[in-house]
């Protein structure tokens, strides 16, 4: 319990190699610096001039003084105190041999022994220079191989976070909602904490648990709040950070990984997202030494090859379980698989309090009514809603969160934020009112549909306008008859725009709606087996197994798809004739909510009940 494999040096224990490298290079360019300056650097202000005019200007009486240091000759001239003028001898001659005349009255000659330090020196640098140059890039090399030699070295370690000895652990307490899950994983951390009871009795710990669930469920939560209750270390990392450019790293990083969870047992090792590595294998891709099978085999051997009494447990997680090796699945490996759903209420309401605890609220923010209209969304989205909800506070200056603030973050997160700044004629904001008008008409009249809670024609995100439907309670399963609703009440905007301005005159406005439209009604055709020729049958292809689309064939015949199509096709086009008929039933009180929707721009769902009181549903629309 105690040992921590990933120990850092105490501070001023470790050299700074950095620090000793910088150091030795200023000390190198301080040398060569030193080197150059003393073999090269003479300054001197003197003229140069030739000999001949130096003999010419001696001669006629001009110079004061000559002096003769080897071959090079300074002249001062009579009035000066300092040599102005510089010229040169040959070797071996004299300056009288160049034509001097020995007896001028007040001339001076004096030659000097010449001083040969700078020579040396010049010589000794010279001669020394590439040697000290040479031996620094020769020591900067190796010092970097040495380096890269010790990372390669390591690079077969693993990348696993350690935490299990923070001050403020998670634990169940922690993570709102999920009760059953937390009730699943209770026996893990029982296990953990008193393994001699189960192994008294015979029963042996499990080797791995699968956590399954949509994004944003809180499954790395719940796997950091087993490691809390139990007070065990918790290792964790991705399954991508197995998987390198190298082959044999990711088997490698599993072996060091498990070594090291057998050495801090009792523990926990979390492997997110594992599909990343633990994918089908014989998929088609990479072949049989593929390095993402090398490393989901070295994890299916380590966990057959945990011993009795080590108390190690993985625990993985994951939203794609479909597509897992299944020896990955099989008992003896991951033992138990825990399903995290969607939060319902009143785990939504669990959440948003846990969320909203240490943020002020006014007291006309109900967070009940906020789970109640939050179905479908999932704890992350959640936590973003308190979020946002504090940055709108903050952004006008209000140091309490009120209502319409925690409102307008849940529309922002849920469809988007408002695009004010986006300018529309007045012939666009008819058009799109009449679109929203018709959705809400539609959908309130069917009687399988969901409720109207707003209608705006002020563009989110990337549409014109929102008409929003919330379920009044949550639902797990849903009927032909509410399916059918659904695609009418999709409709009801493009039919609104035909019903108004003609069949010629429907605009691309409602392009994403007949997308959406079409992905339904084939999804109930071909998924849910709700077709009226092909009822009970379905052609389910499983999206993850991209290899398997392209290079097996469909599990249907060309005459299936063809019928497939026609059921989809009769599905639109019920749905359309249904939402015509509606609207031409209420065409008066579309008219009253597209003015209502120019005048206000954002029209709530009491005040679009109180407008579609006393709607009319056509016999010839419901359905039988």
């Amino acid at each position: 319990m105690d040992k921590k494999p990933f120990r850092t040096n105490p501070a001023g224990k470790a050299p700074n190699r950095r620090g000793l490298k910088n150091i030795g290079f200023l000390v190198i360019l301080a040398l060569i610096g030193l080197i150059i300056f003393a073999s090269y650097s003479k300054p001197s202000n003197l003229k140069e001039v030739a000999l001949s005019d130096v003999v010419q200007q001696a001669n006629d009486g001009e110079v004061k003084k000559i002096t003769i240091k080897g071959n090079d000759i300074e002249v001062t001239k009579k009035g000066e105190d300092k040599p102005t003028q510089k010229s040169h001898k040959e070797a071996g001659s004299s300056i009288y041999e160049q034509g001097l005349n020995k007896n001028i009255e007040g001339l001076e000659v004096n030659p000097q022994q010449e001083s040969s330090s700078g020579s040396t020196w010049a010589n000794i640098g010279i001669s020394i220079l590439p040697v000290i140059i040479i031996s620094a890039v020769l020591f900067f090399m190796l010092r970097s191989a040495q380096g890269q030699g010790n990372q390669a070295l390591s690079f077969g370690k693993s990348r696993a976070r350690l935490y299990g000895n923070e001050k403020e652990k998670v634990t169940f307490s922690s993570v709102a909602g999920s009760d059953e899950a937390k009730q699943d994983l209770q026996e893990v951390v029982e296990f953990l904490k008193y393994p001699k009871k189960f192994e008294s009795v015979g029963a042996k710990i499990p080797k791995g648990v699968l956590i399954v669930g949509p994004p944003g469920t809180g499954k790395t939560m719940l796997a950091r709040a087993v490691a809390g209750e139990a007070n065990a270390p918790f290792f964790s990392i991705s399954g991508s950070e197995f998987v390198e450019m190298f082959v044999g790293v990711g088997a490698s990083r599993v072996r060091d990984l498990f070594a090291k969870a057998k050495k801090n047992s009792p523990c926990i090792i979390f492997i997110d997202e594992i599909d990343a590595v633990g994918r089908r294998r014989g998929s088609g891709m990479g072949g049989g030494h593929d390095e993402r099978e090398q490393t989901l085999n070295q994890i299916l051997v380590e966990m057959d090859g945990f011993e009795q009494g080590q108390n190690v447990i993985v625990l993985a997680a994951t939203n794609r379980s479909d597509v897992l090796d299944p020896a990955l699945l099989r008992p003896g490996r991951f033992d138990r698989k825990v399903n995290i759903d969607l939060p319902d209420r009143k785990d939504r309401e669990a959440i948003l309090k846990t969320h909203f605890e240490k943020k002020p609220l006014t007291k006309d923010v109900d967070l009940d009514a906020l789970a109640a209209k939050s179905a479908g969304s999932s704890g992350a989205d959640l936590a973003n809603i308190a979020n946002e909800s504090a940055i709108v506070a903050a952004r006008n200056n209000r140091r309490e969160i009120r209502s319409t603030d925690v409102t307008e973050a849940f529309e922002k997160v849920a469809i988007g934020p408002e695009r004010k700044s986006k300018i529309m004629t007045d012939k666009e904001k008819e058009l799109t009112a009449y679109h929203e008008a018709g959705h809400a008409i539609v959908g309130h009249i069917l009687p399988d549909s969901d409720m109207v809670h707003k209608v705006t024609i002020i563009p989110r995100g990337g549409t014109g306008g929102v008409t929003w439907f919330i379920p009044p309670d949550d639902k797990s399963y849903h009927s032909i008859i509410e399916f059918k609703d659904v695609l009418a009440r999709m409709l009801g905007g493009r039919v609104a725009e035909e019903v108004v301005y003609g069949n010629d005159r429907i605009t691309t406005g409602g392009g994403n709606d007949l997308q959406k439209a079409a992905e339904l009604a084939r999804d109930m055709v071909v998924n849910q087996g709700m077709g009226k020729k092909l009822r009970d049958q379905v052609f389910h292809v499983d999206e993850g197994m991209m290899i398997e689309k392209l290079v097996h064939e469909r599990n249907y015949s060309d005459d299936t798809a063809k019928v497939i199509d026609g059921e989809v096709e009769s599905l639109i086009s019920e749905a359309a004739t249904r939402a015509r008929l509606v609207i031409k039933a209420n065409r008066q009180k579309l008219e009253i909510l597209k003015a209502k929707l120019l005048e206000k721009e954002t029209v709530e769902a009491n005040e679009v009940l109180e407008i579609l009181k006393g709607s009319v549903m056509p016999k010839t629309a419901a359905l039988y």
